[in-house]
């Protein structure tokens, strides 16, 4: 079929964000949730639209400073995307702090977990609030009056500021009407008060509220007229050349601190804050009023995530869990390789252990039969087991090579460190490939074996990162499949060396095969539809951008394929639309868990076909990534993918949002049907202690 299709067919990337993060909100305003866990949502939705701001918004005011008036696949222009944003991001921000203000704040105080407003400090509080201003704030303040010699200052990127207005004459009779305070980032944004004296089990005091409170004491002799908190986002997308580069590392370590004064993208403001004030502020960042936000509270709620774990209240948390560790990985010390021989392992995080991944690369490091070991790095953390086990190797004169992806957004820092202490002690560090990052999840240990060299892998849906595999939905397979393990050879064969790719056995990879791959498989379901035999597609991802893909998809469903989406974030497909999608089911699953793992199932004339990725059906991670998918070959396995990874989330009725062909969101009711909380329920399948279901919350 060749139809064309038109823009509006398509949803817009930065719109499909939003209504994410009003899905994220909506967690935070379930009653149902216990209310630390939904302080935290209320905390991730800041962090997310920080980065939608960050990156996106940010590239819509570079195309529009380059007179950019191309359309993207939505038919939208810039200018036109950008105006939208900021119609929809103001109600948003606004409803979460009516959220924060009226429900999460009364909530917590009935707990005995109170944030102490300045206005009802008692005299106990006052004097406590004093003494520590002297004590641990005003040591680090640097006020500056701005006039001649002291022009606007440089105002990190999403730090706390105080913009202050004054009369009067200082010491050398200068009548300096503003000030800029800006607060260090080694100070704490909300600190907590002993409970005899908040009165309270726990008691916090917000820094904003202490600087306030003493702000004339870094201005003697004159009055303060207003003191408003401020907080610049700025364009934090780093611009490295890599065609120009020599060292693509060094050259990204001198533009790390650039990313704190990139240019000003939106202001967040008190909304006390006088018209004046703004204006200066406006003026001095370069901003429209369109991008000005006021908020009534903390002006950057993402520092209340560390609330949470200051306060010892369980009852309070989601119900702690015990992952489990399959029954062939249990015995202390199971050799790994034994293991691995004797068949294919899944593992599906969190509800089981990323331990063995652990196991697995700290036992190649100490075995004296590994001679080589291979892994890919995306985000490992600043603290990692796995990095600490592949300098033990290298250490011990084992070949290590790590392929390090240096411009892993807000990663870079930990990733730079990780690389210099690799080469330190002798791996073979790189980078990847100019222009490509790579972002395929690969571990490969070579080990001699009665004569001869044999390949064990490990491939996966997320990062090598033991942190996150406890908060993420991934699914991670361990194979010593020859195929498999000589695709996996290639794929590194290619980041380190030069040379054409060739063919491989079973891996999909970007940005050779993957695409096309998909768009084949795509295709099939729909002529086995056209012959009148079943077909169906189920996929779970991230993200669904790609316009060809879209197309394929909609082709298959006008053809009778019956297509299931599991889709977390961002759309631009449009589901259920009669004569173009009618056969298309889109849902996005919110939960405790953030769904992570990218799945692709082809019924394929009984064939059933099960691929997972590391990849999102998005433009980037086909053409510009290193990405791989790897398909399940053991039948149990491939049965096990189907049912944990998509069967339960297409029937789940209780954290299932569905998506319809405007982009709007509706949560499954259960009302008719029995309640299904699919992350509820792998946690009491799968996890070692059971945990309680929704329903029974």
């Amino acid at each position: 079929m060749n139809k064309k299709f038109t823009p509006q067919q398509f949803l817009n990337r930065e719109l499909g964000q939003l209504a994410f993060n009003r899905r994220v909100l909506a967690q935070a305003e379930n009653k149902a949730l216990p209310i630390l866990e939904r302080l935290k949502y209320l905390c991730i939705v800041s962090s997310n639209l920080d980065e939608l701001f960050e990156i996106r918004v940010a590239g819509l005011k570079e195309q529009i400073k380059l007179n950019i008036t191309t359309a993207a696949a939505d038919g939208m222009t810039p200018k036109q995307t950008l105006k939208r944003v900021r119609d929809e991001a103001h109600p948003l921000i606004a409803n979460q702090y009516q959220l924060f203000n009226q429900d999460i704040v009364p909530a917590l105080a009935q707990e005995g977990i109170r944030f102490l407003r300045r206005t009802h400090w008692n005299e106990a509080q006052q004097a406590w609030v004093k003494d520590f201003f002297f004590r641990e704030v005003m040591p680090v303040l640097t006020p500056i009056g701005l006039d001649p010699a002291h022009p606007f200052p440089r105002v990190l990127n999403k730090s706390l500021n105080f913009a202050v207005e004054l009369s009067g004459k200082d010491a050398f009779g200068r009548n300096s009407a503003r000030a800029i305070v800006q607060a260090p980032r080694v100070l704490p944004r909300t600190i907590p008060m002993p409970p005899e004296i908040s009165g309270c089990e726990h008691g916090f005091v917000f820094l904003s509220s202490i600087i306030h409170a003493h702000v004339n004491e870094l201005f003697i002799g004159m009055e303060v007229l207003g003191c408003y908190q401020f907080r610049v986002t700025r364009n934090s997308d780093l611009f490295v050349d890599e065609e120009e580069v020599k060292n693509l590392r060094l050259s990204l370590q001198g533009e790390l601190p650039q990313r704190h004064f990139g240019d000003a993208v939106r202001l967040e403001i008190a909304d006390n804050c006088s018209e004046q004030i703004e204006s200066m502020l406006l003026k001095e960042l370069n901003l429209d009023p369109e991008d000005v936000f006021r908020v009534h509270g903390p002006v950057n709620l993402v520092r209340l995530m560390a609330v949470p774990d200051m306060v010892a209240r369980p009852d309070l948390k989601f119900q702690p869990f015990t992952p489990s560790v399959q029954s062939t990985l249990q015995k202390k010390g199971s050799d790994m390789f034994k293991v691995i021989r004797k068949g294919d392992v899944l593992l599906h995080h969190p509800f089981q252990s990323f331990r063995p991944v652990i196991d697995f690369i700290q036992q190649a490091a100490s075995d004296p039969k590994v001679v080589a070991i291979k892994q890919t790095v995306y985000r490992t953390g600043v603290d990692s087991a796995l990095m600490d086990a592949l300098i033990a190797a290298a250490k011990r004169g084992k070949e290590v090579t790590v392929v390090v992806e240096l411009l892993a957004r807000f990663d870079e820092e930990a990733n730079i460190n990780w690389a210099g202490k690799l080469e330190q002690v002798g791996a073979h560090v790189v980078y990847g490939v100019v222009g490509h990052k790579t972002h395929a999840k690969m571990l490969m240990v070579v080990r001699r074996e009665e004569n001869k060299l044999r390949r064990y892998v490990h491939l996966g849906t997320g990062n090598y990162h033991p942190r996150t595999a406890t908060l993420y939905t991934d699914f991670g397979l361990f194979t010593c499949n020859e195929e498999i393990c000589a695709d996996v050879n290639e794929v590194f064969g290619e980041l380190t060396s030069l040379g054409k790719a060739r063919t491989l056995h079973h891996l999909w990879q970007s940005p050779f095969t993957l695409h096309a791959q998909i768009l084949r498989a795509i295709h099939n379901e729909t002529e086995l539809a056209k012959q009148g035999k079943n077909a169906h597609i189920m996929a779970k991802m991230n993200a669904l951008l790609e316009p060809e893909t879209i197309n394929a998809l909609y082709e298959a469903s006008q053809a009778g394929v019956k297509i299931d989406l599991l889709v977390r974030g961002v759309c631009a497909l449009r589901p259920g639309v009669k004569g173009l999608s009618e056969n298309i089911k889109v849902r996005s699953v919110i939960g405790r868990f953030l769904e992570h793992s990218r799945i692709y199932y082809f019924r394929n004339d009984l064939a059933h076909d099960v691929y997972l990725a590391s990849a999102d059906w998005m433009d980037r991670n086909f053409f510009r990534r290193i990405e791989v998918s790897f398909p399940v070959l053991d039948r149990k396995l491939k049965k096990r993918v189907l049912d944990e990874g998509l069967k339960i989330y297409l029937q789940d009725n209780q954290q299932a949002w569905e998506m319809d062909g405007e982009g709007h969101y509706k949560l499954k009711s259960a009302a008719r049907s029995k309640p299904k909380c699919a992350q509820q329920e792998l946690l009491a399948t799968l996890a070692l202690s059971s945990v309680k279901h929704l329903s029974e919350t």
